[in-house]
Formats: structure tokens, sequence, C-alpha cells
């Protein structure tokens, strides 16, 4: 007698990550427990719902309308178990979420004992990265995502904002000269950072006195990863302006040198995104909660370091000033 429930989930996992063998390797079974599932779930429903080649999977048209009927049950089911008690130990299963590295080893890892030991039967498989995933075909119930969100037919969640920071090497500002107003940045090399889901360029971009402005630095290298940038960094390549999480430790270090502290980049915002035309499970509701608790907590780090941070400003003297001028020139 063949398990249903068992057989939808089976044949969801299959279709969502388009693969026999990579759908048995996250459920946990062999795949040919997999194969045999589908074989009897066709047998039961009396017609065809994937089509195999060696290459490719492709849904029937009775099989795409099985999909869409299975994932909504299957998330009525786990809403309804998950209704029966308001404990989080009843809260069960896997998720899986993809972020950047400054988010997953400032934010997220060192607190996950806590959510853990508020949800002990929720498994995680977190992959750190900066690449941007396809949440169907890598099998990925949400990801946590930096900058402005393209159109993607997604769900987005902002969860808040990281702060960036200007900064380079001390052999390239002793090279260079250290810039003491944004009108100084003429006469400096900029490493690019490109964002790797779209290959777009930031420029150097600055928040002060109310006004939002952006420069182009010449620079001769563009890398589409924070850590890549920040390791081009401190070999003193030029500027660069990564997440104030990823160089902290460089910056506590002294590997790297925060430059023009009172004119501060526009900070990166921050997203999680899940799939459209799905309905959140308990479990995965639980887990942005709680993420959007650690970025709230972030933030007033955040704020306190920005207020001490002024204060010192305010004593040395240092200010926005009137350089501003040469940079509202290019509005961003």
């Amino acid at each position: 007698m063949i398990d249903r429930i068992e057989a939808m989930r089976t044949f969801v996992r299959i279709v969502d990550m388009n693969s026999f063998t990579r759908a048995s390797e996250s459920l946990g079974i062999a795949r040919a427990r997999t194969t045999t599932i589908v074989q009897h779930l066709e047998a039961l429903l009396g017609v065809p719902l994937l089509l195999r080649t060696t290459r490719r999977l492709t849904l029937t048209a009775e099989g795409m309308q099985y999909h869409d009927r299975c994932v909504r049950i299957l998330a009525d089911i786990d809403e309804a178990e998950s209704a029966l008690s308001n404990r989080s130990e009843s809260l069960r299963g896997r998720l899986r979420i993809e972020m950047p590295g400054a988010i997953a080893h400032a934010v997220v890892l060192p607190s996950i004992v806590d959510f853990h030991a508020r949800h002990p039967h929720i498994e995680l498989t977190v992959g750190v990265s900066s690449r941007t995933v396809d949440l169907i075909s890598d099998g990925v119930d949400c990801s946590i995502q930096l900058g402005n969100l393209p159109n993607s037919g997604l769900i987005a969640r902002r969860l808040g904002d990281i702060e960036r920071v200007t900064c380079a090497s001390p052999a390239y500002l002793k090279q260079r000269g250290v810039p003491r107003t944004p009108d100084d940045l003429s006469r400096h090399v900029g490493i690019k950072c490109a964002a790797s889901s779209n290959g777009y360029c930031m420029g150097f971009d600055f928040h002060a006195a109310g006004k939002l402005a952006k420069v182009k630095l010449d620079g001769f290298l563009q890398i589409d990863d924070e850590h890549g940038c920040l390791l081009a960094g401190i070999e003193g390549v030029g500027l660069l302006q990564p997440s104030r999480l990823a160089a902290e430790p460089y910056l506590r270090s002294g590997q790297l040198r925060e430059v023009l502290p009172a004119w501060r980049p526009v900070p990166s915002p921050v997203s999680l995104v899940y799939l459209a035309g799905r309905q959140m499970s308990s479990r995965l509701r639980a887990l942005v909660d709680w993420l959007s608790e650690r970025f709230d907590e972030n933030r007033r780090v955040e704020a306190v370091a920005h207020c001490v941070q002024r204060k010192i400003t305010a004593v040395s003297g240092g200010g926005p000033g009137r350089s501003m001028a040469a940079l509202t020139s290019e509005p961003l």
C-alpha cells in the first residue's frame, strides 16, 4: 500500500530539484526508492507524471496539475500539524538557506545555537556563497540577498540594511595619500565590486549632509566576490567599499584602514527571498522571524557604534564640510 503523503513529498521534491538523485539525497532515501515511489504513484493515478530522458525530466500536463495540487496539500498538512500545538518543539523538518559569507559569519552562525534551542527539531542546511542561487533547481527554501532585487517572481521580506565602509590598506594609503574629503578621490584608484547576480558594477557612493552622491574611481580590477575584493584591498590594489561586517576583522587587525568616516557609503538592503505561489510553512516562518530578530539586534549595535563615531568626529573637528559640492554634480 503506497503512503500517499510520502509519495506526494517525494514527487514534489523530484520536480523542484529536477533530479531523482538530488531529491533522494535531500530526503535521505535511496535513489531507487524515489523511482519506485513515482512508478507506484503513476500506476495509482493511471497517468504518467514525468517524462524521463538521460538528460532531463519533463512534467506532463497531468504532472503539472498534480504537482500544483500536491504543493498546496502538503502546505496545508504542515500547517495543520503545527497548529495542534503552539510549542516550538512541534516544528519539525528540514530547511535549506543560502546567504553571503559576511551575513553567515557575523550575524547568523554566531547565534545559531539560539535558533536550535527554540526549534530543536528543525534541521538547517546553510549554504555560504556570494552567488545568486536558483531556489527551485538548487532545492533551496530561501536565501538572503544583498542589494536591490530584480523583478524575479520571488517573495522578498526586507530584513534591514548592512552598513558599508570605505577603506584601503596602509601600504596603499602611504603610497597614494589618505583622502581627507571626497574631493581627494580624483587622485585614487578603486576596486570595482560587481554584483554576482547581474554583473552590475557598483560605483563609490556616499551619504552626508542629507545628500546622496556617487563618484567614479579609475581602476583596472573588477571582482564579483566580496572576499576577493577584500583580499585585493589588503594587497594594496586600491580603495574599496565592502560591507562593514566583512571588513571588520581586517579593520581590527590593521590590514585595512577606514577613510572618510564622516562620509558614509549608502547601506546595502538585505532581503530574505522565497518562492512565490507557495504558502510559507511554519518552520520557514519561524526562521524568518528569528532572522528578523538578529538583524534588529545588529541595527541596535550599529546605532551605538554610529553614536560613538559621531562624538569622536565632533571632538576631532571632522565633518562633511563643503567638500560634498564636487560629488553632488553626479547624483545617484
